[in-house]
């Protein structure tokens, strides 16, 4: 099957993710952006836009978020599988950006589809398991009421009982439906498959050979020298770069140094 038919043929037969497209005419390649756990596509609208300024731009909703598709799995294989999907509809390899959970989904795909990627960043996340847990802002997002909620000021309100924090109450009610009063998250298969998401599958035998670079909030603690081993092992031509002043939301935190960082690197 040539290229084009291939590309045919994952658009029209392949459940693909929900994506937004910046459509910028260009010679470079594609820039594929994936979000990490409860996060979505528009999380990323803005940067994407910046740096739709010079290339094509796409930002994906992960299965069980946003307006994807929902599964009954939630694996890093599945969702290495849907990022496939994706870049292969558009008939092309693509640079990758993958922050946190999106960042080992993208390690994943790097390892498995090497011809698919161009050069890859994983932001704020190394390809080892984790022994912290997120369940705790399942159960808060289910503890809230929607049938009374009618602000995402009250939603904020009501996760604020569990989850003091503003930022995050704030990041998490991008993700409420407002006039389903549904969240845009599979919660229930987000819970049952957390040790997966804080996990990394063995994957033995595959590296990525291209050039990537592990890119950290200075204030962050996911990504430490004691991964570098691990790292160099899987992606030989690992680089490492820090954004000074901020932790694990570096792109949200800094913004523009983020931006920048993504533009040096990938051109």
């Amino acid at each position: 099957m040539n290229p084009l038919a291939k590309a045919e043929f994952y658009r029209y037969f392949c459940l693909m993710l929900n994506h937004i497209i910046f459509d910028t005419p260009s010679d470079r390649p594609t820039l594929l952006i994936v979000h990490g756990l409860y996060g979505s596509a528009r999380n990323w609208g803005v940067i994407a836009k910046r740096l739709s300024d010079s290339r094509r731009v796409i930002t994906v909703d992960q299965r069980n978020h946003g307006e994807s598709p929902w599964y009954d799995s939630h694996t890093y294989f599945d969702m290495a599988d849907d990022l496939e999907n994706v870049i292969r509809a558009q008939g092309a390899p693509m640079d990758v950006v993958g922050h946190s959970m999106g960042g080992k989904a993208a390690m994943i795909l790097a390892l498995q589809h090497p011809e698919l990627v161009n050069r890859l960043i994983v932001a704020d996340i190394a390809p080892v398991a984790y022994a912290h847990d997120q369940r705790q802002y399942i159960q808060a997002m289910k503890a809230v009421d929607l049938t009374k909620i009618e602000k995402r000021s009250e939603a904020s309100a009501e996760l604020s009982k569990t989850v003091p924090d503003p930022t995050l109450q704030s990041f998490f009610t991008q993700s409420l439906d407002l006039q389903a009063k549904r969240w845009r998250l599979n919660l229930d298969v987000l819970e049952r498959y957390m040790h997966h998401i804080v996990g990394f599958p063995e994957i033995s035998g595959s590296t990525f050979e291209k050039p990537t670079l592990f890119l950290t909030g200075a204030q962050s603690h996911y990504v430490t020298h004691e991964h570098r081993p691990r790292i160099k092992d899987l992606f030989p031509n690992a680089k490492f770069a820090k954004i000074p002043n901020v932790g694990h939301w570096l792109h949200a935190e800094a913004p523009r140094p983020f931006e920048e960082t993504v533009r040096m690197f990938f051109n």
